[in-house]
């Protein structure tokens, strides 16, 4: 096991497929000389050995393509690659060429500064004190202290630059000097660009390798003579159409969507029952920009919905429209500024980027701020093929409309979109993963081209749009506590005080009781607090107003701090009260499962069959040039290998992941040593070692299935959590119709299908003035809560309210379905069909809840008021 690699690994975090690709280059590194003037015929072996396709290096050097989708980290897995060659083979010298200038500015950022939120090499210890240095395009000529030998440096260059300082083909510029990187540095005492080409351990990078295939761009990085090239892309065809012959690694798109962790989920979408036989294509076109729009303000609400709930940066959604030309692209971006699309609302939403507006740097200058959320753009209409560098993380709808083939089309564009926004990881929610391409004219074709195994269109969904949904609009909105709800009364009541002093008093009384609740919500950690009686303790009171001073005086200045805060002993008590009478005493906790372990039972190793191994014949053939004659030459036995032969068995298992060598070791050596007596047994113990060293693979293969047959792994129970006592409740966000959208919660709702789209208003025992339910059955079973006499306050919790997870490794959360308080108990309730209660979901979830409940049920009569909590 490589213990560099593995560190690497755990501080980038790296994913799967980058993880794989370092251990590939790990391999590699081991086995080739990594040095000038090396025999390339020799090296080209060392590495077919190990890939049968790998056909050439494609250059005057040592060169291995890593072929990885879009949107999983190929800027991560170069700094992991800097970091291990440097940390295991002492390389300090590196050459990153970018694409195009947006990359290049991005690129320094991710590798030269420290303070970045995406810079690479941060958690790498030999790094923190003494950080590679990049030199780049713009100082490499007036820099004078990064040539030393003692730190890391990585030169960064935007090829478009690199060709121009480097053409050897003119040898001068227009003012007859030659090139800027070949003319005589008086630091260097030679060209920067014999520095580079003298250096003996120059590793080159390629960003988008597929860029550096052309004649120009291969003479230039030949130049410059280095060890090792590595080569990134997520196409890896030249600008011949020619494939890559150099892979060593390919992680390829269609790879990523059928893993579904690295990349948005991408769905073909269609209105339904859409019939195009008397349209024209204009209004062809335009029913797809109508349809997008409501895809569009959909995600957008569905996205404003994730922030909320989870309290994280709002992603701002745009929609990439795809016109056939230029002529195309002015008249479609004329029709969605115009008061005919939805009266103008999008007029100055708008962005036409193509050759005809911009420069191709600038324009992908103007992609990338797209991100931002003060970018008031939402779409964007484009006409050529996207390149290397436009990839952002909002892009969520696509509509192609130019005339071409559409599933060509679609396949060439979704790259562009897949990249996920937070932290590049899925969240579980369907449509923040998701990306739309709309396809009405050409669903069925695509679907067609979806059958084929060889497209990337049969890794999509498929999806068709409601017409009355497409026509509905939905807004985002918050149900408030009924707390908040209070307060929010009293403020409009006070707008109304003419009188300015009874004015800012009452405005003074209203902030106290604001102050006095923030204050007590969090102070539920404090050990002399365990219930919402013990907030009536003097002490608790005293340390409840040092509380609201401290966050008046953190806060920004308030010119009334002081008055608010001897209003905060008038108000105590009331507020007190407010908070008994509307919240649910309901115990916190952190509720995870025990981690899961995993082992091996002790066994002997069948060895009747599969360990029947002869030693196969070792001889060099030598044929006459001339005279064809063939003869044979038998090997002689050296020191080809000194490992033992149990060594070389052991060290294949562990590469198994299920093996863990610190936990096995013992079985692992006694398997082996009974796989190891049967071929001694049967060719003797001379040519055993020659077995094992030929067939060592075969043999832990042959070990490693015996051992999955005697694998067992730990049914986990729920950890002991630490338990506190009362919290707020948390506001409720949803989204609603934005006519129409609301109903009083004794409506009957026909057809039942209907029942999740409306909002429900008018409980007088709910803790929110509003709620949405998914289902008919829990629009009933709120009803029956409202009208029950034996209920006192019930809650249908917020994404939040609870921290209990279920599923392999904690990695789901459960929200329960209602929460429900009466004289004795706090019931935690879960409304199912007959038909789903014994599903395995349920009874996890059924699992967690009544872990929860036990819990919290033992806090609450520990702490002297007998509520039960009891999962129904």
């Amino acid at each position: 096991m490589n213990s560099i690699t593995q560190r690497i690994k755990n501080r980038f975090s790296l994913r799967d497929p980058l993880r794989e690709s370092l251990d590939i280059l790990a391999m590699l590194a081991d086995e080739l000389e990594l040095k000038k003037e090396v025999d390339l015929g020799t090296e080209l072996e060392k590495v077919k050995k190990h890939f049968k396709g790998f056909k050439s290096f494609e250059r005057d050097f040592v060169s291995l393509a890593f072929s990885i989708a879009t949107g999983v980290g190929k800027t991560r897995l170069m700094g992991a690659f800097i970091t291990y060659l440097y940390l295991k083979k002492g390389i300090r010298n590196f050459f990153v060429l970018a694409p195009n200038l947006t990359i290049y500015e991005k690129l320094i950022q991710d590798f030269g500064n420290p303070s970045y939120e995406k810079y690479v090499f941060t958690g790498i210890s030999e790094f923190v004190t003494h950080p590679p240095k990049v030199i780049n395009g713009d100082n490499y000529m007036n820099q004078t202290d990064l040539y030393s030998e003692v730190d890391v440096k990585i030169n960064i260059f935007n090829i478009a630059k690199f060709n121009s300082d480097s053409k050897a083909g003119r040898g001068k510029d227009s003012e007859g000097k030659p090139p800027r990187m070949k003319r005589l540095s008086e630091y260097l005492g030679e060209s920067y660009w014999d520095y580079l080409a003298g250096l003996d351990d120059l590793v080159i990078l390629m960003d988008e390798a597929h860029r550096y295939h052309a004649d120009a761009s291969k003479k230039a990085i030949n130049e410059l003579k280095p060890i090792l090239g590595l080569e990134l892309t997520a196409t890896p065809i030249d600008e011949k159409g020619t494939p890559f012959r150099n892979i060593v690694y390919e992680y390829n798109l269609a790879k990523a969507l059928e893993d579904g962790k690295y990349v948005k989920s991408p769905a073909i979408a269609t209105r339904k029952d859409f019939d195009k036989k008397n349209l024209t294509q204009r209004e062809i076109e335009q029913f797809k920009l109508e349809d997008a729009i409501s895809v569009h303000e959909d995600t957008k609400n569905e996205l404003e919905l994730y922030a909320r709930r989870n309290n994280v940066s709002r992603v701002k959604p745009f929609i990439l429209v795809v016109c056939r030309d230029i002529n195309h692209a002015t008249e479609t971006y004329e029709y969605i500024t115009s008061t005919a699309f939805y009266q103008g609302k999008y007029k100055d939403k708008v962005l036409q980027i193509d050759s005809s507006t911009k420069k191709e740097d600038d324009i992908a200058r103007q992609f990338i701020t797209l991100e931002q959320s003060d970018n008031n753009i939402e779409i964007v209409i484009h006409v050529n093929k996207l390149k290397e560098g436009w990839d952002v993380n909002n892009l969520y709808t696509i509509v192609p409309l130019r005339a071409a083939n559409a599933s060509l089309l679609i396949e060439q564009t979704i790259g562009r979109g897949l990249r996920l926004p937070y932290k590049g990881k899925r969240t579980g929610v369907d449509k923040v993963d998701k990306l739309t391409v709309l396809a009405h004219d050409n669903f069925e074709k695509v679907i067609e081209k979806a059958q084929n195994p060889d497209s990337v269109l049969n890794k999509l969904s498929f999806i068709e749009l409601e017409e009355d949904e497409l026509k509905s609009e939905y807004e985002v909105i918050t149900s408030e506590t009924r707390i908040n709800t209070s307060y929010k009364i009293e403020q409009k009541k006070i707008e109304q005080v003419t009188n300015p002093e009874r004015r800012r008093e009452l405005t003074n009384i209203l902030e106290a009781k604001k102050a006095i609740t923030k204050a007590v919500s969090e102070l539920t950690n404090y050990d002399g607090v365990s219930k919402i009686e013990d907030l009536n303790k003097p002490e608790i009171k005293d340390i409840v107003i040092e509380k609201v001073r401290y966050n008046l005086d953190k806060g920004q200045l308030n010119l009334f701090a002081s008055e608010i805060v001897k209003e905060v002993s008038n108000q105590y008590n009331e507020v007190i009260k407010l908070f008994k009478r509307e919240v649910i005493e309901i115990p916190r906790m952190d509720l995870v499962l025990e981690e899961v372990k995993t082992w091996f039972e002790d066994f002997d190793l069948d060895i009747t069959f599969d360990f029947t191994l002869t030693a196969m014949e070792q001889e060099i053939i030598r044929m006459g040039i001339k005279d064809h004659k063939i003869d044979t030459i038998g090997v002689k036995e050296g020191a080809l290998d000194s490992r033992l032969p149990k060594d070389m068995i052991v060290l294949e298992l562990i590469n198994k992941p299920e093996v863990d060598y610190d936990e096995s070791a013992e079985l692992l050596y006694k398997l082996t040593n009974q796989a190891i007596i049967k071929i001694e047994d049967d060719n003797g113990k001379e040519k055993a070692p020659i077995i094992v060293r030929q067939y060592r693979k075969l043999i832990a293969e042959r070990i490693y299935k015996q051992m999955m047959f005697h694998f067992k792994m730990s049914n986990p129970e729920y950890q002991i959590p630490r338990v506190l006592p009362f919290t707020e409740i948390i506001n409720w966000n949803f989204t609603s119709l934005k006519h129409d959208g609301k109903k009083h919660y004794t409506e009957i709702i026909q057809p039942l299908s209907l029942v999740p789209k409306y909002v429900y208003h008018g409980f007088e025992k709910a803790c929110h003035e509003e709620y949405k339910f998914d289902s008919n059955t829990e629009k009933d079973f709120a009803f029956i809560l409202e009208n029950d006499i034996d209920v006192i306050k019930w809650l249908r919790p917020a994404e939040g309210q609870f921290r209990i997870y279920w599923g392999r490794n904690s990695s789901r959360k459960y929200i329960p379905d209602f929460i429900v308080e009466t004289e004795d108990s706090i019931f935690m309730c879960e409304p199912k069909r007959e038909k789903d209660v014994e599903t395995e979901e349920v009874q996890l979830k059924k699992k967690a809840a009544l872990s929860y409940c036990r819990n919290a049920t033992n806090f609450t009569l520990k702490n002297g008021y007998p509520l039960k909590i009891v999962w129904l």
